[in-house]
């Protein structure tokens, strides 16, 4: 892991230099893009896979796009993040963590636990951790709230400097904008899909949403603060939702067969409510596992950890 500190003068990213000329192309250059629409596969699987192979390549997360993580506060949406962000580095992917709320050594030792499969893991595991993540993530080291064309910078400086794939910005309320101001939300927003668009970065955008009547109802995109034009900006739209109703239940239930059953139904749902280039929309049914903090795909399914020597996510458990 390496940080990204605030004292790199930032000035000369804020805006891209390119006059647009290059943009301007023949349309005839598009001929083996438009044969492959029509004559290729349904839907090319370009792109980032999720860790939870039931979902195949229904969702990637493909260069130039912007994804909007929302959900409830403390319904899990930057662990999951961080766990989805874990699954592209084993895939030789780069990312940055750009995280205004956490500390960057909280924000590591989740993904320390999650990578090692384990709540305690040694010190020889946090070692191998730390020095696998070396040119695979980077943190930006900042707390607090931070402006807009700061991010705008700190993303192109990432892409450009250090070759960077996925940039995760935790969150749009930490980005120097009122709740209100739904212009300026709109317009950055708007710049972060024209960066990614003209780069070829994901940006994962993490953002709250309004609370309903129950904690229990689960939410859909309407239910997203701010700006309407969010979410239509975006080019995906995912929603983290966490069951509290099961979590009562298992608190309230004493008979051994009943929490049984009730350990079958899932602990948290993945809601895919936009893709724009993708047809599939719908939920992903997940399972907590606490000690490692993973979102595993089966009730069944054991936690896994990362073989730092292969690089690999292997499925039998390490202490």
């Amino acid at each position: 892991m390496r940080l990204i500190p605030d004292n790199i003068d930032f000035a000369a990213y804020v805006q891209d230099e390119d006059d647009g000329r290059a943009d301007v192309r023949r349309a005839s250059e598009w001929a083996d893009a438009v044969a492959k629409y029509f004559h290729g596969e349904e839907e090319q699987a370009l792109g980032q896979a999720t860790p939870w192979s039931k979902v195949e390549n229904r969702l990637m997360f493909r260069p130039g796009e912007v994804t909007l993580w929302a959900g409830v506060n403390g319904h899990g949406k930057s662990g999951a993040i961080g766990y989805v962000m874990l699954n592209a580095m084993v895939d030789a992917a780069r990312a940055c963590i750009a995280s205004f709320e956490m500390a960057p050594e909280a924000t590591m030792s989740r993904m320390c636990r999650q990578a090692a499969g384990s709540h305690l893991p040694t010190l020889e595991l946090i070692d191998q951790f730390h020095r696998w993540t070396d040119d695979r993530l980077w943190i930006y080291n900042h707390r607090g709230r931070v402006t807009p064309d700061r991010l705008i910078a700190v993303s192109r400086y990432c892409r450009k400097e250090l070759g960077i794939d996925h940039i995760v910005i935790d969150s749009l309320m930490k980005c120097g904008l009122a709740p209100d101001d739904y212009t300026g939300q709109k317009n950055f927003v708007d710049s972060l899909c024209i960066l990614a668009r003209d780069t070829g970065l994901h940006i994962h955008l993490v953002h709250h949403m309004r609370k309903g009547e129950r904690e229990t109802d689960m939410p859909d995109k309407f239910g997203i603060k701010g700006a309407g034009e969010i979410t239509d900006l975006v080019d995906n739209v995912l929603v983290v939702f966490r069951n509290k109703r099961k979590e009562s239940q298992l608190e309230a239930e004493t008979d051994p067969a009943k929490l049984e059953d009730i350990a079958k139904i899932p602990d948290s749902f993945l809601i895919c409510a936009k893709q724009r280039h993708f047809t599939w929309e719908g939920k992903i049914s997940l399972w907590f596992d606490k000690d490692s903090q993973q979102l595993l795909e089966q009730p069944d399914r054991t936690r896994r950890y990362i073989d730092f020597g292969a690089g690999k996510w292997k499925q039998e458990w390490k202490r």
